[in-house]
């Protein structure tokens, strides 16, 4: 299955396990709990959905890449104890507690999350001194002589043998204990968290034209060589700052990210026309409604990747945009609810201390960040969304002091006004994005008519998530009868690959 899939599977797994009749307890009991073992490919997100399944889930993680670990570290070490037995002391052998065990323990004082996921990573490639914990883990759920604590799941990880000479294959009598999901690079899978996580349009654009560069594995004389969803989501981030910075990229650094020597000057070459076609195209002067009919025929005969290139020039603009408008929302949203409660409290009970109560309230919500921040439980997204309204509501108490309102009539008045402006400056952006969308369909139906670049436009506004959210918001009649025409009869799947074939 793709990681998006596995994903899912993981969640169900972990609701289902989490789940408590009532007495208190599990329903489905601790022991019978089977692990979940991922086995897929190096470099496809095995770890990452880890971190998403925690926040989205609410529940802790601790992770650890196994081949770090010696067997004492894993185990913990052995000391000598003094026991009675029949009135007789005896000295044994005990370990102390594992260091992976005490970390769940860490993580649960310092959260206070006492219900998480223990990550072991690359589990099937331990050393042979360590083989055995390792068994002994997956079988009975523990480290030595220390239990995982209930409540915490265990997932592990591990790489099929052909891309690691290290593997160890388990027994059948560990395979019968574990929850096995087999994990294959998927592209399709891939994008739609790429436009999410906002991966530079410049790498979507390219691996659309080229879907089977997205993951490759081969041996050469030289060894292997690869491309990974890692390597180009890490060269995306890179490529982003290498912008701001105006450093332009060439082979010799996409080639340290995607060490598939072939596939990094095929990108770089395509990174070349990526911006040529993006001033040539002038695809800011499209949105903003100025169509030069030169541009529209030079598009029309353009080739077949140029025109997919321009077609993802505006549409990676367009989520720029649309995630834009979706944070502004986020945060209004955050705003309202805070004002909401307070108009109670300022009109009431702490009209005659208003300040006291607005401390109060961003008091409460600054410890709501920490916490979160604390268990892990914000994405970097998130804990931006945080740190803007807790600095409004700060903004907001400096300018109440300067306006000298004391009654909460006053106060409230004047925070009804503010948000009252912000909130039109997210109206103005909305409306702006849904322009540039009317703007980019004026374009594509020019240049294109209703062609095979239509549908991977369209098909590309149903895989980001950040279009669908605002298309929900914004009714346009285009996107709906285009999507209906175009894609009535035939998966998005089958689409693309009979455009990506014709290229």
């Amino acid at each position: 299955m793709n990681i998006k899939r596995a994903k899912e599977e993981i969640k169900n797994t972990i609701q289902a396990y989490l789940l408590k009749n009532d007495f208190g307890e599990y329903e489905i009991p601790v022991m019978a709990q089977r692990p979940i073992l991922l086995i897929g490919a190096p470099g496809i997100g095995k770890t990452q959905i880890m971190e998403q399944i925690s926040r989205e889930c609410g529940i802790g993680l601790v992770a650890y890449t196994i081949t770090h670990h010696t067997r004492q570290s894993a185990i913990g070490l052995p000391f000598i104890s003094r026991k009675t037995f029949d009135g007789v002391e005896k000295a044994v052998t005990e370990y102390t507690m594992s260091e992976i065990v005490a970390s769940i323990y860490e993580k649960i004082e310092e959260s206070g999350l006492r219900e998480g996921i223990l990550f072991i990573d690359e589990i099937n490639c331990v050393s042979e001194t360590l083989a055995p914990a390792m068994l002994q883990f997956l079988q009975c759920k523990t480290f030595g002589s220390h239990r995982i604590p209930e409540g915490w799941l265990i997932v592990a990880a591990g790489n099929p043998p052909e891309y690691n000479k290290s593997v160890r294959e388990f027994d059948v009598v560990t395979m019968d204990r574990v929850k096995k999901i087999e994990v294959e690079p998927d592209f399709d899978a891939w994008k739609e968290y790429a436009y999410s996580a906002g991966v530079h349009p410049a790498v979507i654009s390219y691996l659309n034209t080229r879907p089977k560069n997205f993951y490759r594995m081969e041996s050469t004389v030289d060894g292997k060589t690869f491309a990974t969803p890692r390597g180009w989501e890490d060269l995306s981030r890179l490529l982003a700052v290498y912008e701001k910075l105006d450093k332009m990229m060439d082979r010799e650094v996409v080639v340290q990210y995607i060490q598939h020597p072939q596939i990094a000057r095929d990108f770089a070459n395509y990174l070349e026309l990526f911006y040529k076609y993006r001033t040539d195209y002038q695809i800011d002067a499209v949105l903003s409604g100025h169509i030069d009919d030169i541009l529209v025929k030079k598009a029309a005969h353009a080739s077949f990747d140029e025109r997919l290139s321009v077609t993802g020039l505006l549409l990676s603009r367009l989520n720029v945009a649309f995630r834009n408008v979706y944070l502004q929302e986020m945060d209004l949203e955050s705003l309202f609810g805070i004002l909401s409660e307070a108009k109670e409290a300022l009109l009431g009970v702490q009209k005659e201390q208003p300040f006291v109560y607005l401390e109060d309230a961003k008091s409460a919500f600054a410890m709501e960040y920490s916490q979160k921040k604390k268990a892990g439980l914000l994405s970097r997204e998130d804990a931006h969304h945080y740190r803007n309204v807790l600095d409004t509501l700060g903004t907001y108490l400096v300018e109440l002091r300067k306006a000298d309102a004391s009654r909460g009539e006053q106060v409230f008045d004047l925070l009804k006004q503010w948000f009252g402006e912000k909130k039109a400056v997210y109206d103005r952006d909305f409306d702006h994005a849904s322009a540039m969308l009317e703007y980019a369909f004026d374009f594509m139906e020019s240049a294109f008519g209703g062609g095979q670049e239509l549908v991977v436009f369209i098909t590309e506004l149903n895989t980001s998530q950040p279009a669908l959210h605002h298309l929900q918001q914004y009714s346009c009649e285009r996107y709906y009868r285009y999507n209906q025409t175009l894609l009535c009869h035939e998966t998005t799947r089958v689409l693309l690959e009979r455009i990506r074939d014709l290229g």
